[in-house]
């Protein structure tokens, strides 16, 4: 949790203090609060030391004990304490909310009046706005001015009708392809600028959740929230045994009645559509309980917690992205307590190069980072509004709220990766067969009739480079396939086009040009470069032997690219294909590489004889040439074109790995010993004897040639 630096006031408690229960704590509560100013910075001297003999000892129940909440003699703890900290945290949210939809139905099928009343607010609020954008329309009153009122109006109806509908208000926020500039901004309103709910409660939950009275856990604490989210709002407080500054996040009271009375009347509302809309493929309810569970997963904030803790693991590796700490003896069901982090929203584009920083950069981070959750470990986060991310003023990226977390499969990862391969070999019939892999059809599916859907979208958009295409784009042409056709689209894959939607729309509000999939295209050229995941080598052997001739210009493409990866190796871009080429699978790779070897070497043995020749001094020219204008060779310039070109991409693509900050010589130690192997050595053979074959054909072709006239193409 974060915010920019700004003057706020703060709750300070009397100090030194001794520790109350929580009801004494309730009975001097005038005596003990007072306001002071002080700066967002809370001052360390606020802080007391306790001695180890003074430490409570940590409760395991949540109840209050009269010596006051768990303290630790010292800030760091081992693992160990750490785990059963975290232990103590998940009793106390033993309690916590689950989403069944068999519990829904039970606790409001039997109050239809109250169902009722809640329908009845929302169509009425929503309806009535639509009416008023479409007589707009109509009317011709399309000025900045009056989308501006609408879009105030359309925040506080969302506002009013609560958690489930700010959400849906908080994706529209981040789709500049959907939504105008002015309900972008208003929209964006929703990601921390809330109404809030009285301090008092907040107050009184967290005594309630953790066991402990407020002035023996905090010695500061902010008077008011500093943000306020759909599910909760924020305090800044710093932490009494340790002088830490923390933000702790407290749950809106009453709000699992509310999300579920929603989520009762959209899975009903999904029932319709199934039945009713036979242009919706997909199982609307399936995607509402899926997105159910997410949400009242959010509601338990010692989950929020536990997968805070696992992003972090995976992912925080990495310089220049920062997950906050979970400070478990101060976390339950409805509190989380977490490191505090300095930062600044991602679309507050003037205030980040104030600090010296780019926007574009910090996306770029986002969308590595992102790629990594999705592609790699698979563990990713699904609710990356601006609110969410922070640019920090050492120019890291913040991740913060932990709630929506979604994973990829395994098998559908790999694909993912395969699919862009396939997309840039424009090999449909491949790509209709991939969504077997991404689980979007059943396996007796007929695909046949997909491919000719693909290719007449796919065509048309590939007259661009793939790196030019964007997001949307892709979504809104797959989109449309997948209405024509038996698609059933799996949750997590819908959490995907959230995530990277979100993170493009952040990008377009600096750079209305920016393309997702180019800046994601070193990760992929990585990937298939050194991945020895077994799909993406013959990904990458597909991609680079289209049509049976190797593609030196992918090649080096995916060298150029893969290279802007930080984790790019040069030295592991050379091992899975070599394993399968000497391996007892790698006969078919091995006749390609056989065929491709002895075109290199004539191309290289030619063209260094080409480039002596015309190195050599005028006078001595035509005695090589025998007094030939055209030169000794007796090929046609288009030929030479030919093999000087493979000849300068060969030797550019050497270049590229010599070139490669981690590129050391002696690293191909191990591809010198596998080339000693028995297989390397046949391989070898066959490739002296293509070699000497096409240098004796050469020769023949020469002496019996009659040589072009000069000029001839």
């Amino acid at each position: 949790m974060a915010a920019t630096t700004s003057t706020t006031a703060a709750v300070s408690f009397s100090l030194p203090s001794p520790p109350h229960r929580r009801g004494a704590r309730r009975r001097r509560a005038p005596s003990l609060l007072h306001a002071a100013s002080t700066t967002a910075a809370l001052s360390p001297d606020l802080s007391i030391q306790l001695s180890p003999r003074d430490s409570p000892p940590a409760s395991t129940n949540g109840a209050a004990t009269a010596l006051g909440p768990p303290v630790a003699a010292s800030f760091a703890r081992d693992r160990a304490e750490d785990l059963q900290a975290e232990a103590r945290a998940m009793v106390r949210a033993a309690g916590a909310t689950v989403y069944s939809p068999e519990l829904l139905a039970a606790r409001y099928g039997s109050r239809p009046f109250k169902v009722a009343l809640r329908a009845a607010e929302v169509l009425s609020k929503l309806a009535s706005f639509g009416v008023k954008v479409l007589l707009d329309e109509r009317k011709g009153e399309s000025s900045s001015e009056r989308r501006r009122a609408r879009a105030v109006e359309l925040r506080t109806i969302l506002t009013r009708l609560g958690p489930t509908f700010v959400k849906i208000g908080q994706g529209l926020s981040t789709r500049p392809d959907l939504c105008p500039a002015e309900y972008l901004e208003e929209l964006a309103e929703l990601q921390d600028s809330l109404p809030t709910f009285p301090d008092e409660e907040a107050f009184a939950c967290i005594e309630r959740e953790l066991g402990f009275a407020l002035d023996s856990i905090y010695s500061t604490i902010s008077p008011s929230p500093i943000a306020a989210a759909s599910l909760g709002q924020v305090y800044k407080a710093r932490l009494k045994y340790s002088g830490k500054l923390v933000a702790v996040k407290v749950q809106r009271p009453g709000i699992e009645d509310a999300i579920g009375l929603d989520f009762y009347l959209l899975r009903g509302l999904g029932f319709l559509i199934n039945k009713y809309i036979d242009i919706v493929t997909s199982d609307v309810v399936a995607l509402m309980d899926e997105f159910a569970r997410r949400v009242f997963q959010e509601l338990n904030y010692v989950q929020e917690g536990q997968n805070a803790r696992r992003f972090k693991k995976l992912y925080a590796d990495k310089q220049d992205v920062l997950v906050p700490d979970i400070f478990w003896d101060y976390t339950s069901a409805k509190v989380l307590t977490m490191e505090w982090i300095e930062g600044v929203k991602l679309n507050q584009q003037a205030v980040i190069e104030s600090q010296g920083l780019k926007v574009l950069d910090l996306v770029n981070i986002g969308i590595q980072c992102s790629l990594r959750q999705l592609l790699e470990y698979g563990y990713f986060h699904a609710d990356p509004h601006p609110g969410n991310i922070l640019a920090t003023p050492e120019g890291k990226l913040a991740f913060l709220d932990f709630g929506m977390m979604s994973e990829t499969p395994e098998d559908a990862r790999v694909a993912i990766i395969g699919h862009v391969v396939h997309l840039v070999n424009r090999d449909y019939e491949a790509m209709a067969r991939d969504y077997y892999a991404l689980d979007f059809l059943e396996p007796d599916v007929d695909v046949s009739p997909i491919v000719p859907a693909l290719k007449n979208f796919f065509d048309d958009a590939l007259n661009a480079t793939v790196s030019e295409l964007n997001f949307k784009t892709i979504v809104d042409g797959l989109g449309a396939v997948l209405y024509q056709y038996p698609f059933n689209v799996p949750a997590y894959y819908a959490l995907i086009l959230r995530s990277l939607t979100v993170l493009e729309g952040l990008a377009l509000y600096a750079d209305p040009d920016f393309k997702v999939l180019a800046a994601s295209y070193p990760y992929f050229a990585k990937r298939l470069l050194t991945d020895p995941n077994p799909y993406l080598r013959d990904a990458l052997i597909e991609l680079l032997f289209k049509d049976g001739r190797f593609r030196w210009n992918r090649l080096e493409n995916l060298l150029v690219q893969g290279r802007q990866d930080r984790e790019f190796a040069a030295k592991d871009a050379l091992q899975p294909v070599l394993k399968l080429l000497l391996g007892p699978d790698g006969e078919e790779l091995r006749v390609l590489v056989v065929k491709e070897a002895v075109r290199v070497t004539e191309a290289i043995t030619i063209g260094t004889l080409i480039d002596s020749y015309n190195a050599a001094p005028a006078f001595l020219k035509p005695l090589i040439s025998s007094g030939n204008p055209a030169g000794p060779f007796k090929f046609s310039e288009a030929e030479q074109e030919q093999m000087m070109d493979l000849r300068d991409q060969v030797f550019r693509v050497w270049g590229l790995l010599r070139s490669s900050n981690n590129f050391d010589p002696s690293l191909l130690q191990p591809i010198v010993q596998v080339l000693q192997e028995p297989e390397a050595r046949v391989l070898g053979s066959r490739v002296a004897g293509g070699v000497t074959q096409r240098l004796a054909a050469r020769l023949l072709q020469q002496l019996l040639r009659t040589p072009p006239a000069p000029g001839s193409p």
